[in-house]
């Protein structure tokens, strides 16, 4: 590399999930409502937590952060790849994939910064509960959002800045739905062993370590709990179960794609799938189906909505 981007490939074509009719009539439905659920389950997520005076703690706040994120991972990839389901020539343009990773990273950083702070919330609210209010105050709460972002933004950036001077001269076909970073830099016409290292120690072991840190915390919380009463460990373990459910959707696929030496492409494309598409869905359903408190919320705010549909 030189230092000039010497790219002649103006736009990358996608060779999708699968070339059975059958099977692509069957995603299109799937992912179309799934996609829609997701949104408006996110957005209900977000307004009873903003319209609720009950629910203006710091859990809440940070899960509406979550759900607002999740929502920018589904719209990442989901409409262009259910756009481009029927489609024989799917395709993208060089600026439209650069975009396309900027994106990915930029959510999936912040994601991860979030679920975090999420599990040190969590910690302090059943290791230290006297001190609950006083050490995750509104101010920790906004500096745990800025820092998420701000550490997003430098992880896409840090990826970006590793692929924007490689030359593109050929082939320009992507065995994917969208613009994943391993696949992108392969098609580079020079040699990227180098740059598929450092893409794994930035996106893989970055994942692999937050997933090991959320989990040894997690165990560490039970085991605190547990020495004090069994009840409280019962509950604790209640909560703690939901945390671990979305970290291990979240973190898992982005583990296998990103460390997996020798992953296969159907393997690939069903995991980031399930990343793109259900994860964030399943996010809002398992936050809500059990928290007893954003349920009740929930139904408060739909007769509420109800109710001001009828008289308008």
């Amino acid at each position: 590399m030189d230092g000039t981007n010497q790219s002649t490939v103006s736009e990358f074509v996608f060779l999708g999930l699968t070339n059975n009719w059958q099977i692509q009539l069957l995603l299109f439905v799937c992912s179309s409502i799934i996609y829609v659920a997701s949104m408006m389950g996110n957005s209900l997520i977000m307004l009873t937590v903003t319209s609720d005076h009950h629910l203006h703690s710091p859990m809440y706040f940070l899960l509406a952060n979550l759900s607002f994120i999740d929502m920018g991972l589904s719209s990442a990839t989901s409409p262009k790849m259910i756009y481009d389901l029927f489609r024989k020539h799917k395709v993208i343009s060089f600026n439209g994939c650069i975009t396309q990773i900027f994106f990915i990273h930029l959510i999936g950083g912040v994601e991860m910064v979030l679920l975090i702070a999420m599990a040190f919330d969590r910690y302090v609210a059943i290791c230290k509960p006297l001190h609950y209010l006083t050490i995750m105050n509104s101010r920790k709460c906004i500096f745990f959002v800025v820092v998420a972002w701000m550490l997003g933004v430098i992880h896409s950036l840090a990826q970006l800045a590793l692929v924007l001077k490689l030359p593109f001269c050929g082939p320009n076909v992507l065995d994917s739905f969208y613009c994943d970073l391993p696949r992108f830099i392969k098609l580079a016409c020079t040699d990227t062993y180098q740059l598929e290292f450092m893409v794994t120690a930035n996106s893989g072991f970055i994942s692999l370590g937050s997933f090991f840190i959320l989990i040894v915390s997690y165990i560490f919380i039970l085991i605190t709990v547990q020495k004090r009463s069994s009840g409280a460990s019962s509950k604790a373990f209640s909560t703690l179960s939901t945390h671990v459910i979305v970290v291990t959707l979240f973190f898992g696929p982005c583990i296998f794609v990103y460390t997996w030496p020798h992953s296969t492409s159907h393997l690939d494309k069903f995991l980031t799938l399930f990343d793109a598409v259900l994860t964030p869905f399943l996010n809002s359903v398992i936050y809500t189906l059990r928290n007893k408190d954003m349920r009740v919320s929930m139904r408060k705010v739909c007769r509420q909505f109800i109710i001001y549909r009828r008289i308008s």
